[in-house]
């Protein structure tokens, strides 16, 4: 667990990415979750994860907390649930370059701690750099009726309403067809 590590080339965007890469993963129902949470863990960066039955179950109970992040509908209610996810999850902020790694911000209590903790803690500062650095939302869930997928916000612009192109097309294509 590499925590959040910003260096060249890479940005808060990215762990922004992977915490909504998870969630889509632990909401889904799909068999073989063990799996693929490994192979969007090694797509992010964390290679060779075997995870047991007992961190799914972790991953699950922190995916709630950084789940309402991506869900409030403005800034103020976006801060409030990522302090909420702080006060619950994180401890003092440190720097570490445990196994080999950069320096890097930690505010998990430990560099071998529970993945559950280290998924919250290290959403949660990805999205509050987002937050702070945007003063909007660092996300959003997706519109589209039966999708509800979380997305990054990944700039200015209109607010996002989809998580994809293809969620907005069926939209817009659904309200064409209705005559709205």
């Amino acid at each position: 667990m590499d925590g959040v590590r910003w260096t060249a080339g890479s940005a808060p965007i990215e762990a922004a990415q992977r915490a909504a890469d998870l969630l889509i993963e632990l909401r889904s129902g799909e068999p073989d979750l063990a799996g693929r949470l490994a192979a969007v863990l090694a797509e992010h960066g964390e290679a060779g994860v075997e995870l047991a039955p007992v961190e799914i179950d972790d991953l699950r109970a922190a995916a709630e907390p950084v789940d309402a992040v991506f869900a409030a509908t403005d800034t103020s209610a976006a801060a409030d649930a990522l302090n909420a996810l702080f006060a619950r999850y994180a401890g003092p902020p440190r720097l570490t370059a445990h196994g080999g790694t950069a320096w890097h911000l930690h505010v998990d209590a430990d560099d071998d701690g529970r993945w559950g903790e280290w998924f919250a803690t290290s959403s949660g500062l990805a999205l509050a750099v987002l937050l702070a650095e945007r003063q909007a939302p660092p996300g959003g869930v997706c519109a589209a009726p039966g999708c509800a997928r979380p997305f990054v916000a990944h700039g200015a612009g209109s607010p996002r309403r989809y998580c994809s192109s293809r969620c907005a097309t069926r939209v817009r294509v659904a309200r064409h067809r209705s005559g709205n």
